[in-house]
């Protein structure tokens, strides 16, 4: 009787297991310790792999809403010594049912950071093969970026004019007083000129004029 209630009992565990290593639904985990932690690399064993179980079905549950999802419903096999192994879900009701591989994976993709920051790893040394690195939540800005780099574009272009225009006002200004003071000094040099040269004129005229009253009036005081 014995006999034929063991086969029973084992004969679930052996079936999930063959779900496992079946290999086709199953997704592939590399672990690298000491690339990750160097030196503070600790040793992977069963209370590890238990923290590993326990991340996966927390995962489960927040991506399906299942709270039935168990550890026991996360089944690894083909496990080395390098910490690489293959794992599936299956199903909370029926044990001998895989859940999706594409669920799977969406279900760690969401909770790939939580999963990472338990054991001090990143997605390059924490890898789930076949599911790509994930990327951080892009950020919103109130103001898209490139309206603020326009923004500071246009007024560096706009002190850039009022700057110039400002030097070239200056410039027209100190060369439009030069020019005043050039011409004044101009004019004050032909000023003097001039009164010389009517000066010499004056005299000229003077000199080079006969004057025939006074000449008369000397010829008759010779006579006399």
């Amino acid at each position: 009787m014995l006999t034929r209630i063991l086969p029973l009992i084992f004969l679930p565990s052996v079936l999930t297991q063959d779900l496992c290593k079946d290999g086709k639904d199953g997704n592939k985990v590399r672990i690298s310790l000491k690339t990750g932690l160097g030196e503070e690399a600790y040793e992977w064993n069963e209370s590890e792999m238990f923290l590993f179980k326990s991340s996966l079905a927390f995962a489960m549950r927040k991506h399906t809403g299942n709270d039935k999802l168990d550890i026991s419903n996360i089944l690894v096999c083909n496990e080395t010594r390098r910490v690489s192994f293959i794992f599936v879900v299956t199903s909370p009701t029926n044990t001998s049912q895989l859940i999706p591989k594409a669920e799977v994976q969406a279900a760690v993709r969401n909770s790939k950071h939580r999963i990472n920051s338990a054991f001090l790893l990143s997605d390059m040394t924490l890898e789930f093969v076949g599911i790509p690195p994930t990327l951080a939540t892009p950020i919103k800005y109130d103001t898209p970026p490139w309206l603020i780099v326009f923004g500071v574009v246009m007024g560096a272009v706009a002190v850039g004019i009022l700057a110039l225009l400002m030097s070239t006002v200056t410039k027209g200004r100190r060369a439009k007083a030069k020019a005043v003071d050039s011409a004044e000094e101009g004019e004050g040099r032909e000023g003097r000129v001039k009164e010389n040269g009517t000066s010499l004129t004056h005299l000229e005229l003077k000199d080079g004029v006969y004057n025939e009253a006074f000449s008369s009036d000397d010829e008759r005081l010779t006579q006399l």
